[in-house]
């Protein structure tokens, strides 16, 4: 069995003030990655990672984005889009940043490959490549931008048009990756925060959030073309199917995460025949105190 986690912390130190170490060593978890770290490698907490490796891309951006994959053992291969990574063991201190294993990435890509937004690893003792993405937010298209009704300032659509470049990017990347990796005998799983949610099923307010960022119908097509029998599977969805939720991000305003009003935007995508190796799968709320405005999504493989 293999149990693997999703989970964007919203900032290491932060998640970790609310109880993410005690959560980790709960959790059981073989493989473990993470969003938005949003710390410099000489200010990670000493820890805080316990017994596992670290695959870090910190990004370029301070206190910003950062992706890790965390592993039991030690990875045979590390990859990102170009930018050096902290790889490093359990009770290690270093710092300094190494070279991946980089191959071509895909045309669109460059513009977004120092940000901290992607790193996978081979693990050792499973034929099985592991990634962990942040997807970016994004924004409103300009004639859905209303001055006055919106948390930031309009921005003409600028933050809409570079979330698509992004996505239209990563399709190409994302079908790359998951060949290269049955090319090399393994099975693909990308975890993390992809800032959409797919359906109706996926949020609880769905019809307030049809103009929203995140929720909007060509994100949504975007996430259709993403999912076929034949490439990747919606583990969660597969495991917990016409049922809403579960969701994984709820925001901090208000009583939502209390009324469990969230969304679903944190996923577990895998090739079929790893999709069909999942037999459990929860969304971990079973803490104390919040960790972050979003929880771990854990799913079980039978491997």
């Amino acid at each position: 069995m293999l149990r693997a986690a999703t989970f964007n912390v919203n900032g290491i130190r932060a998640s970790r003030r609310r109880g993410f170490d005690v959560w980790r060593e709960a959790s059981g978890c073989d493989v473990l990655a993470l969003q938005e770290v949003r710390c410099p490698v000489d200010a990670l907490p000493p820890d805080v990672f316990g017994g596992y490796h670290l695959a870090y891309d910190p990004g370029n951006a301070a206190g910003r984005n950062g992706v890790a994959v965390l592993t039991r053992q030690e990875p045979v291969a590390v990859r990102t889009w170009g930018a050096p990574v902290l790889q490093r063991g359990p009770g290690e201190s270093r710092t300094d940043l190494t070279p991946a294993d980089d191959g071509p990435i895909a045309r669109g890509l460059h513009e977004f490959a120092g940000q901290g937004r992607y790193v996978e690893v081979d693990l050792a003792d499973v034929p099985m490549t592991v990634a962990s993405l942040y997807l970016p937010k994004g924004g409103l298209p300009e004639h859905l931008q209303v001055p006055g009704r919106m948390r930031e300032a309009p921005d003409g659509g600028a933050r809409y048009h570079r979330k698509f470049r992004f996505l239209r990017a990563f399709a190409r990347q994302l079908t790359r990756g998951r060949r290269a990796a049955v090319a090399r005998g393994r099975q693909f799983l990308l975890l993390g925060d992809l800032n959409v949610a797919h359906t109706e099923l996926d949020v609880a307010a769905w019809r307030r959030a049809r103009q929203m960022e995140g929720f909007l119908p060509e994100e949504r097509a975007w996430l259709d073309d993403q999912l076929t029998p034949r490439t990747l599977v919606d583990v969660v969805r597969r495991l917990h199917p016409d049922v809403p939720g579960p969701y994984s991000w709820w925001s901090w305003l208000g009583r939502t995460y209390e009324r469990d009003a969230g969304w679903r935007i944190d996923y577990h995508l895998a090739t079929p025949r790893l999709a069909r190796r999942a037999v459990a799968a929860r969304v971990d709320r079973n803490t104390p105190t919040r960790l972050s405005d979003h929880a771990p999504v854990v799913v079980d493989y039978a491997l």
